[in-house]
């Protein structure tokens, strides 16, 4: 299972068209991702693979006040109302996970999955990176309900997290899918599949060009930096390393 991280239309073409198994929607890579734009969520809900929606109101921790606990409810609305398949949703800090807010979520995307008939698949996101016991983390995730885990066992680059990511597949024993994301590449495929990772999730982006403005861009502050574009290619070269091992 190949997840494929995208911000834009153009994103969206790229992952179904390299064969990504899934889209995680999202807006700000830059930043780790952020909730997309209502306009591109409905896009995204008439790709042929499922669609998972991130809901992050604002960049930063994972520490939210009332008025971000409803603004991500109504994320979650978004999401169920537009037809996507999940969302991707963390609470927390290094002391742990916030219990209150993710159950309040979680069942808020319960009732919004049976108000349209069919259930939003939840994934807890990188929060769990932050988290001083990912053991515990860990139990808590599959008390909830959550589907999946999206983590990088704490490492910078999954690659570098092998070993605590072979550690949860083992804490979770089939109860909970654990998706292996940042600075998966192809090459890294072997060790993360020895590790029992059977789900992973990458941006697969390139640097695209610097567009019509050029480095003028830039110098107004349109843009940051080389423009990243999702690659076709590089989805199609990652998820052929998946299937070969």
């Amino acid at each position: 299972m190949l997840e494929v991280c995208v911000e834009d239309a153009a994103g969206i073409a790229a992952a179904v068209a390299g064969g990504g198994d899934r889209i995680e929607l999202c807006s700000g890579l830059a930043l780790g991702g952020l909730t997309p734009a209502q306009s591109l969520v409905r896009l995204a809900a008439a790709a042929p693979i499922p669609v998972h929606m991130l809901c992050r109101p604002r960049e930063g921790d994972f520490v939210y006040d009332a008025q971000e606990v409803g603004q991500v409810m109504g994320d979650i609305d978004l999401a169920a109302q537009a037809g996507l398949a999940g969302v991707v949703i963390g609470a927390g800090s290094a002391q742990g996970l916030d219990l209150a807010v993710l159950g309040a979520w979680i069942d808020h995307a319960r009732r919004a999955g049976s108000a349209r008939g069919a259930r939003l698949s939840l994934t807890l996101h990188r929060v769990f990176d932050l988290l001083d016991d990912m053991e515990a983390g860990l139990e808590q995730a599959v008390a909830l309900g959550f589907d999946r885990i999206l983590t990088s066992g704490g490492a910078v680059r999954a690659p570098d997290g092998v070993a605590m990511l072979a550690h949860l597949q083992e804490l979770a024993a089939g109860r909970i899918v654990i998706l292996a994301g940042a600075g998966v590449s192809p090459e890294a495929v072997p060790a993360l599949r020895s590790a029992g990772i059977a789900e992973f999730h990458a941006s697969c982006r390139t640097p695209g060009e610097s567009g019509s403005g050029g480095a003028r861009l830039e110098e107004l502050g349109f843009q940051k930096g080389p423009r990243a574009v999702t690659s076709p290619a590089q989805v199609a070269r990652l998820k052929r390393a998946i299937e070969r091992t």
